[in-house]
């Protein structure tokens, strides 16, 4: 049977493999397109006649190529007007004059002749030199320059120029190139001799439909209307026919959205009720925290770098260590409920369904976020910028397939299908390997268990120690003082240095799994201890990460201790959380994480992680300026994507997730079998959790 799945899942790659077509030659934008309209003849012709039709010459300028706002602010970038670019379709003298959208790139230090009154080159260099002494003053000077440079050393102000360049739009009309164009009267620039490139251009209709975009419409067809059929047959089994539900065929109301919905928001009991609300609040965290990165330009980039260097960004800065919290759960739940129902042998025994079940539940909802990516989100909106969102859109074309099995924080780290998907990755890889250890956990001899689960992350402290401390990791992935190019694939996306938190969830798993059913008296002096030891750290490790922030800071031995040990602090501190909130000693907090409108997020949570960055991606492609950072407005912001995002996870667990659970439960026979002879009680989800979506640290 096992063999036979793993057969038809390999055959169903082949067959996406196949239809897709996802080849390097494909390209999201239609390059042949923009060679085909080329016409240097037609081009002159065009220009000329626009220089006497000035209306006509006025919108093409108008829609393009002009100085940025807040050049003084580091906004180097000025977006036109993209839709009234191509926009522009008149027929004058026998021409068809149609508008080509294109970017360009203007170094800044090159010797233009400005030509306007009461401005002049002198005024510029003043200004700007003015503005670079307040940099000097407020921003580190050389630590601006270093992340421009790569060194700290001092520059002058024609240097420090050379190193900047304006990103500006121009529309030119769609026979001519940026060359030709800019070079023409049509500008009228070659006078003042100024150097440039061409960054891209666009026109209407160069997103063409891709193999991957049929399959998508196929597929959700296809999709749509056994959905509606299996909704039928329910609706009529039990509403019309009024026939008891279990006595209906489970194959053909798999799909029923009747029925699929009132699983979906059913809960049941469990005993471990606050990882409900904890789950619930870092996925929030984590969307928040994307919120205030993905938008492409700022017009106040140096607000928004004296913001995130204040101790008012700390709830940002410290979003990163929402993904801990993932892993720790994660931990929490495979020993927990894994030690519930199986034994050593068992574990051996069933060690195929252990990781079949596992990553046939995350399938679903990943394959259907990686097929959007590399499809209909591409045609969803557009914008100046969508360059961006088509580079995703390109990725996943390309690489759907490092994502899919896995491995793409280490295949294609900076090429990844999903920017995102790498926490999933590291979740599975740890899955894979948690047998190694869990085998010596479920061992009857505790101090057996104790030592290996000590063991291993006293092993794993060691290394990652002198790792980090030879690689000169930041202390924190969000740093202003210096710049680590491998740091995010060789840190912050690596299975060896993430791993602290989960192995510190299997030892609390295994804490709340000894303790289960007979909850220990803690004297209320040791309570009220360990939940100020709690609130410290978290205290600890916010004050520390608004020190490794400041542009100023500059201490190896710190940077190591916080990149090494502060998201297990971070994960012990949640520990004991858990801990006192299942045995009765959390209190308020208990309540307050255990309320019942977690329950439903919180199921939909590993959803509402997919498919947020791809949602956020795609609208802020769509953006037609660069955006003021105003912390209000990006929080703001955030509560539109969290609203957004839930909708749409609700239907695509409903439609998606929801259907293949009960399809893959029918072809495994129910998943992995409790023991009679060892188990002590049922796990809370009723299922295997640690190869169910409820161990996913994020569902």
């Amino acid at each position: 049977m096992e063999l036979h799945i793993l057969c038809i899942l390999l055959a169903i790659l082949s067959a996406v493999d196949a239809r897709l077509n996802l080849k390097k030659k494909n390209t999201v934008f239609d390059q042949a397109l923009y060679e085909e309209v080329l016409d240097p003849e037609l081009c002159h012709q065009q220009v000329m006649y626009l220089n006497s039709d000035t209306v006509l010459k006025l919108r093409f300028i108008d829609a393009g190529l002009r100085l940025p706002r807040s050049v003084l602010m580091v906004n180097l970038v000025d977006l036109g007007n993209y839709h009234q670019c191509l926009g522009i379709d008149e027929v004058r003298a026998d021409h068809e004059i149609k508008g080509k959208y294109c970017m360009v790139r203007i170094p800044l230090n090159q010797g233009i002749d400005i030509d306007i009154p009461g401005l002049s080159k002198d005024n510029v260099d003043e200004l700007l030199n003015k503005r670079i002494k307040e940099a000097q003053e407020s921003l580190e000077y050389e630590n601006m320059v270093h992340d421009l440079r790569g060194d700290f050393e001092r520059m002058d102000l024609e240097t420090f120029l050379s190193q900047l360049s304006l990103r500006l739009a121009v529309c030119i009309p769609r026979p001519c190139s940026v060359q030709q164009a800019m070079t023409s009267a049509l500008f009228n620039l070659s006078a003042v001799g100024f150097q440039f490139e061409e960054d891209f251009c666009r026109l209407p209709g160069d997103k063409p439909w891709s193999p991957a975009d049929y399959t998508a419409i196929v597929l959700f067809s296809v999709i749509g209307l056994i959905t509606v059929l299996s909704t039928c047959y329910d609706l009529n089994h039990c509403l019309i026919l009024k026939q008891d539900p279990k006595q209906a065929n489970v194959l053909y109301r798999s799909f029923s959205v009747y029925t699929n919905a009132k699983r979906l928001t059913s809960f049941p009991s469990n005993s471990i009720q606050c990882l409900d609300g904890i789950r619930t609040l870092a996925m929030l965290w984590v969307i928040v925290g994307h919120t205030f990165i993905t938008e492409n330009f700022l017009i106040n980039q140096l607000e928004a770098g004296d913001w995130i260097a204040s101790a008012k960004s700390l709830w940002i800065t410290l979003a990163p260590f929402s993904v801990d919290t993932f892993y720790f759960i994660t931990g929490i739940l495979l020993v927990y409920t894994t030690a519930g129902k199986l034994t050593r042998a068992g574990l051996i025994k069933n060690l195929h369904l252990f990781y079949l079940n596992r990553l046939l539940r995350l399938f679903p909802l990943l394959a259907l976020t990686v097929l959007l990516q590399a499809s209909l989100l591409n045609h969803m909106f557009d914008g100046p910028y969508w360059i961006n969102a088509g580079n995703q859109v390109h990725n996943c074309r390309q690489y759907w397939w490092t994502t899919l099995l896995h491995i793409q924080n280490y295949a294609t780290p900076s090429s990844m299908c999903l920017p995102h998907s790498w926490y999933l990755a590291i979740d599975i890889q740890l899955h894979i390997i948690s047998p190694v250890v869990l085998y010596w956990v479920l061992n009857k001899n505790r101090k057996v268990a104790w030592t290996v689960l000590t063991v291993t992350l006293c092993i794993l402290f060691s290394t990652t120690t002198y790792y980090n401390a030879y690689k000169q990791f930041p202390g924190n992935n969000v740093v202003l003082s210096r710049t680590v190019e491998d740091y995010m694939p060789n840190y912050y996306m690596n299975t060896f240095t993430r791993a602290a938190p989960f192995f510190v969830g299997m030892i609390f798993g295994y804490i709340l799994n000894t303790w289960k059913g007979n909850a220990p008296k803690i004297h209320p002096g040791l309570v009220v201890l360990f939940w100020t030891l709690t609130f410290t750290i978290f205290g600890l490790i916010s004050y520390a990460i608004h020190e490794v922030v400041q542009r100023n800071f500059d201490n190896l031995v710190v940077d190591v201790i916080m990149a090494t040990y502060s998201r297990s602090a971070w994960a012990a501190a949640l520990g004991w959380m858990i801990f006192a909130c299942v045995n009765g000693y959390g209190g308020p907090i208990n309540w307050f994480l255990s309320l019942d409108m977690w329950k439903l997020p919180a199921r939909l949570s590993y959803a509402m992680f997919l498919l947020h960055y791809p949602l956020q991606y795609t609208i802020n492609a769509k953006a037609l300026a660069p955006v003021y950072f105003d912390v209000a407005a990006f929080t703001f912001k955030s509560l539109a994507y969290i609203t957004l995002t839930f909708i749409v996870c609700f239907f695509a667990c409903l439609l998606i997730d929801a259907p293949c659970s009960v399809l893959f439960k029918m072809i495994l026979g129910g998943g992995v079998k409790k023991e009679k002879s060892t188990a002590k009680a049922d796990p809370p989800s009723g299922e295997l959790a640690t190869t169910s979506h409820k161990s996913n640290g994020i569902k």
